[in-house]
């Protein structure tokens, strides 16, 4: 749905194209947040990642900023390449034909190119710039507004509108490429697949409780949250550009409750479920299963209280920023949901009497004062 709505807005650049392409960003995030459970202590899923969700991005690698954003890096030689402008750029010393942008370019040579993680040229952080443009707003209200002109090869803004429109689709064709390569990882005889259910038992079931502890402690509730909330910083929301950063928090949440209950709600509301975790923790220890659950349940109402603050017109930019009590209190919430439900996880893999699993940790968490030096 995504891939076509940016090929309609692409044919004919309209708001309502263009709104609608935006629509379909934000639908896309709720089935693939709820899958990111699945990414720690899983090396298939992990390796991958990276194609499809590496944030923050140092966007003037792929187009215009606005003056703000700063000309140069120390960290960073492609801080504003904007590539979409340049059809030759200078990597590790090296001339680089941008001529076309084509999927190839963008997964081969402008993907952390000069080995900098920044450098994020392709997947849903760069759709998301494409679609919004930066967000100019700082913690006050307001998202991206890229307008749909920058599309319109008739009536072009800011320049270059066919070399965005080929990199614009050459993104959304490559996002599609990358995520079915995952789904035939997990089909029968998939090698993501294999390596879980083929092997021994008790690794599975590790597995399985080291993406949800490591997603609701060091990435969800440090590094996407946590670290946000201690520097006030909008930069560090996980969707910055369009602000949807509250349904993609709230969707991890329900992944990682998913994943332990073995039940996936598909976009249609049709229920996928089987044996679970909670089933063997149920039998081995009813109450830290009860314990457990109810937590995962906690921490989605959490989060459910970050989106409603959001819909109410307070965005998460907003409610992470300095003096906003109301609002820091309400991230904070759901910081010390996840923190909570973790300790609950490390009980259930006691329980299940497997080896100690060292989930993600963050400085955010774990060495606070080491953020701001």
């Amino acid at each position: 749905a995504l891939d076509k709505a940016v090929d309609a807005l692409l044919a004919k650049p309209s708001v309502e194209t263009l709104t609608a392409a935006r629509e379909a960003w934000k639908a896309s995030r709720v089935p693939y947040q709820q899958t990111e459970v699945y990414r720690f202590g899983n090396a298939i899923v992990d390796d991958w990642e990276g194609k499809v969700n590496a944030w923050p991005l140092d966007e003037g690698l792929i187009d215009y900023v606005a003056a703000g954003y700063g000309t140069e890096s120390d960290a960073n030689a492609l801080y504003t390449a904007n590539v979409i402008a340049n059809k030759s750029i200078e990597v590790d010393g090296k001339k680089i034909d941008a001529t076309n942008l084509t999927p190839e370019f963008l997964s081969g040579t402008l993907q952390e190119a000069g080995g900098i993680e920044a450098n994020v040229a392709t997947g849903y952080h760069a759709i998301e710039f494409l679609l919004w443009g930066q967000d100019l707003h700082g913690t006050g209200p307001g998202a991206g507004e890229r307008p749909y002109t920058d599309y319109d090869l008739a009536n072009c803004t800011s320049g270059n509108c066919d070399r965005r429109t080929q990199y614009l689709k050459s993104a959304s064709d490559l996002l599609v490429s990358d995520l079915q390569d995952m789904v035939n990882e997990w089909k029968d005889g998939g090698a993501a697949r294999k390596s879980l259910v083929d092997g021994e038992p008790k690794v599975g079931i590790s597995t399985i409780l080291t993406g949800m502890g490591s997603l609701s402690y060091g990435e969800l509730a440090g590094e996407r949250m946590k670290l946000g909330l201690l520097l006030h910083d909008p930069e560090e929301e996980h969707d910055c550009f369009s602000d949807n950063t509250y349904d993609s928090h709230l969707y991890d949440a329900v992944g990682i409750r998913a994943a332990y209950r073995g039940s996936y709600t598909r976009l249609d509301g049709t229920v996928v479920e089987g044996p679970s975790v909670s089933d063997m923790v149920k039998e081995a220890d009813p109450a830290i299963d009860k314990e457990l659950s109810d937590k995962l349940d906690v921490t989605v109402a959490k989060m459910e209280a970050i989106k409603a603050r959001a819909l109410g017109g307070e965005a998460y930019d907003q409610q992470i920023a300095e003096g906003n009590i109301e609002g820091n209190a309400t991230v904070q919430a759901a910081i010390d949901a996840l923190v909570d439900q973790t300790k609950s996880i490390e009980r259930a893999v006691g329980t299940l009497k497997l080896n100690a699993i060292a989930f993600e940790g963050s400085d955010s968490l774990d060495a606070p004062d080491k953020v701001f030096q």
